[in-house]
This record gives structure tokens, C-alpha cells and sequence, in this order.
């Protein structure tokens, strides 16, 4: 086990607890909001919140596995032998990243076609894409890092061709008053998901023992936020909005400032 600070071990610590708070309140924000949107919107509010449920449980098993690899007592923090289990992440994202992308895709309504089509290439590549990353994530050398690191960028790269690409033309057919809502949650999906490549690569810095695991560890957290929690709630808002238009009513979630 990699040796780490005093501060570096409650700075990981504090952000595991507050990333399993974050995801399970926005798991149940996101299911309690369904009866506050259009019955079409509904299945993607329970997936983006089935996504946070997810991500809770795995930060709560990740925040369990850092307590039982490290102790901390009287000021100084001492590994126990017990390995930090970092695979519940990958886990995680084997379960949630193809379900974010479908979530995406629900909430555009797009035709029943469309949606098989791109919730079946897009969710297999984003799995391709994790399944690539972890034999590099747990490799020791930097060249296995790099190799495996770069066939999970392939994947990537088609996701991003079809986020900017393939969904371009739908994004334009949305009503007018959700169309940047869209691409705002298509941005954030792009930019969180960019982020992860940077966090992989900081071992590629020169950066050692506690600190490139505390980086690692605090990047990948970030990201999760932005990319399920911060996601969802734009898919909420999206819904909301579309809702409205669609009922011809004014939402019922009176939020038609935020979602201007």
C-alpha cells in the first residue's frame, strides 16, 4: 500500500463521505421527481436516478475498503495490509457509464428506432471502453498503463464522434426551449468524461505513492459528481421543460427561471 499523509488520507476519506451523500440524495431527488414530468420523460429520470443509486452503494463499499486499508490514529495514519480495493469503481462504471449515455438518449424521445440503435452502440462501446481502462488502472509499469490506456480511448473517441456527430441532427428536431439544455447535458457528459483520461494519467507525471493516489482518487471523484449527479439533474430539467411544452402546461416544478 502506498504510504499517505495525514492530510491526504481525510482529504480522500471526506470526499468518498461526501460523494456517497451527494449520490444518494440525487438518487432520490431524481425518483420523487418523476410524478413532476411527462409519462414519456419518466423512465429516464428512474434510470439517471438508478444511475446515483449505483455510484451510492460503490462509494460506500470504496469509503468502507479506504477505512479498513488505512487507520488513522493520534495523528499518524498507518496501512493495515489490507489492499485498498479500487475494482468497485470499475465496477460501477461497468453498471452506470452505458446508462448514462441511455438516460441522454431516453430523454431526447427520439423514435423507437433511434433509441434501440443508439442506447445498443452507444452503451456497448461505453463498456468496451471500461473494460479497456482496468487492466491499465491496476498495471504497475507505465508502458501496460499507456497500451491499455489507448485502447480505451478508441471507444471514447467514437462516443464523442456520435455525442457531437450522431445526436447533432436530433438535437436540432427538440423543442426550441430544451435544445440548449441538451447540449449543455451533451457537453457535460463530454467534459466529466474527458476528465477521467486526465485523472488516468497521472501516474505519467512522475507523481508517486500517496500523492498519485490521492490525485487519482480525488479526479475520479470530481468527475463521478459532474458525470451522474450534475447529469442528472439536467435531465431533469430537460424533462421539466420538454413537459411543459409537450402538456402545454407550465411545469409543476415551478423552475422555469433555471431551465431558460
Amino acid at each position: 500500500m502506498d504510504t499517505v499523509t495525514p492530510f491526504q488520507f481525510s482529504l480522500v476519506y471526506n470526499a468518498f463521505s461526501f460523494t456517497f451523500a451527494t449520490m444518494a440524495a440525487a438518487s432520490i431527488f431524481l425518483w420523487l421527481s418523476r410524478s413532476q414530468v411527462a409519462p414519456a420523460y419518466r423512465t429516464a429520470l428512474t434510470i439517471s436516478g438508478l444511475v446515483t443509486a449505483i455510484a451510492a452503494y460503490h462509494y460506500f463499499r470504496i469509503f468502507e475498503s479506504w477505512t479498513a486499508a488505512y487507520t488513522f490514529q493520534n495523528g499518524v495514519v498507518s496501512a493495515t495490509g489490507y489492499a485498498f480495493n479500487d475494482a468497485y469503481r470499475y465496477v460501477d462504471w461497468l453498471l452506470t457509464v452505458p446508462l448514462l449515455l441511455i438516460e441522454l438518449i431516453l430523454v431526447m424521445r427520439l423514435s423507437r428506432e433511434q433509441t434501440m440503435s443508439k442506447s445498443l452502440r452507444l452503451g456497448s462501446a461505453a463498456a468496451l471502453m471500461i473494460v479497456l481502462g482496468y487492466p491499465g488502472e491496476i498495471a504497475t509499469d507505465i508502458p501496460t498503463r499507456a497500451l491499455w490506456g489507448t485502447l480505451s480511448a478508441i471507444p471514447f473517441v467514437y462516443i464523442v464522434w456520435e455525442l457531437f456527430s450522431g445526436l447533432g441532427d436530433s438535437i436540432n428536431r427538440q423543442p426550441a426551449v430544451a435544445q440548449e439544455l441538451v447540449r449543455k447535458a451533451r457537453l457535460l457528459t463530454f467534459a466529466s468524461w474527458g476528465f477521467y483520461p486526465i485523472v488516468y494519467m497521472a501516474p505519467y507525471a512522475g507523481l508517486t505513492g500517496g500523492t498519485v493516489t490521492t490525485t487519482i482518487q480525488i479526479g475520479y471523484t470530481i468527475a463521478d459528481i459532474l458525470a451522474k449527479a450534475g447529469l442528472g439533474v439536467l435531465i431533469f430539467l430537460i424533462a421539466a421543460r420538454k413537459s411543459e411544452v409537450e402538456e402545454g402546461t407550465q411545469s409543476p416544478t415551478g423552475l422555469k427561471g433555471l431551465t431558460a
